[in-house]
């Protein structure tokens, strides 16, 4: 099981931005692809981004141009820049270790949440 600890939702005003971080152990961090999911109510959770070891992004299309995923492996860190925030996205928002492209997960974190308001 690996341990991960989302923090930095809240509420937040449309056009606004928020920062998420997630601090992870148990794993061999910096070889890890790691990824931010959200699910918002009555939807499945959805993969938002995702970040090789050497830091190459991908992006959901809903999230491209707004939101930059990042990583600082000496901190065994993950953070996730969102601007311009929509009211769409409101979910609680996870990180995970990613154990197989593109999206495929074994351990899910509490979550934190997000909400968007106008």
């Amino acid at each position: 099981q690996v341990p991960l600890g989302e923090s930095g939702g809240g509420s937040g005003p449309v056009g606004g931005s928020l920062r998420l971080s997630c601090v992870a152990s148990g794993i061999a961090y910096s070889s890890a692809y790691m990824g931010w999911f959200r699910q918002a109510p009555g939807k499945e959770r959805e993969g938002v981004a995702r970040i090789s070891p050497s830091s190459f992004a991908v992006y959901a299309d809903s999230v491209k141009g707004r939101f930059t995923i990042s990583r600082d492996n000496a901190k065994n860190t993950l953070y996730l820049q969102m601007n311009s925030l929509d009211p769409e996205d409101t979910a609680v928002y996870y990180c995970a270790a990613i154990r197989a492209l593109p999206w495929s997960v074994n351990d899910w974190g509490q979550g934190t949440q997000v909400i968007v308001s106008s």
